[in-house]
């Protein structure tokens, strides 16, 4: 005879198992059609290859062309991803993402640097500008398509946990925090 206690304990682990499964497969199938991608570079023809890379993604995808039309790009509508690239005239790549994730309004905006430079000094300095990813030039459709859907993914889950937590403290009376 079988344990009841033992079969409850496998079904128990199947059914976390299945749930699982599921909400990976709904984060794979995450509508990402929502998001908005600002593309800075400089560069029209990086840009327009930037553009058509992600094109597949279905995401509202907005240029500019520097770090100025960049910051003015972001106070005008927040986008969900910037890809960000690092020589610009007028203001870097760096400048913009200092800027950007020193303020708390538009911190949470995930950043992928996208740069010819491929010293580490340079990544390194990316990451402490605040960086969440960045790319080396030529950029590679693939590896470009998966990061960016990486974190547009993570990004609409925080954007509708907070959203969900806002619902809570309604519902609770809470209104303070």
């Amino acid at each position: 005879m079988s344990d009841p206690t033992n079969r409850r304990a496998q079904q128990s682990a199947g059914q976390d198992v299945a749930k699982s499964q599921t909400a990976q497969a709904a984060l794979d199938e995450a509508d990402l059609t929502t998001a908005a991608i600002l593309v800075v570079d400089d560069n029209e023809q990086n840009l327009e290859l930037l553009q058509a890379y992600l094109e597949e993604i279905g995401a509202e995808i907005r240029p500019a062309r520097d770090g100025i039309e960049a910051i003015s790009a972001v106070e005008a509508d927040q986008p969900d991803l910037i890809l960000l690239d690092v020589m610009m005239p007028r203001m870097s790549g760096f400048q913009v993402c200092s800027k950007l994730k020193s303020d708390p309004a538009t911190r949470d905006i995930p950043i992928v640097m996208v740069t010819a430079l491929n010293e580490v000094g340079d990544i390194e300095r990316a990451v402490e500008c605040g960086a969440d990813d960045f790319l080396t030039k030529p950029v590679h459709k693939l590896e470009l398509v998966t990061r960016v859907k990486s974190l547009l993914r993570v990004r609409m889950l925080r954007k509708q946990l907070e959203t969900t937590l806002r619902e809570m403290k309604k519902l609770t009376g809470d209104e303070k925090g």
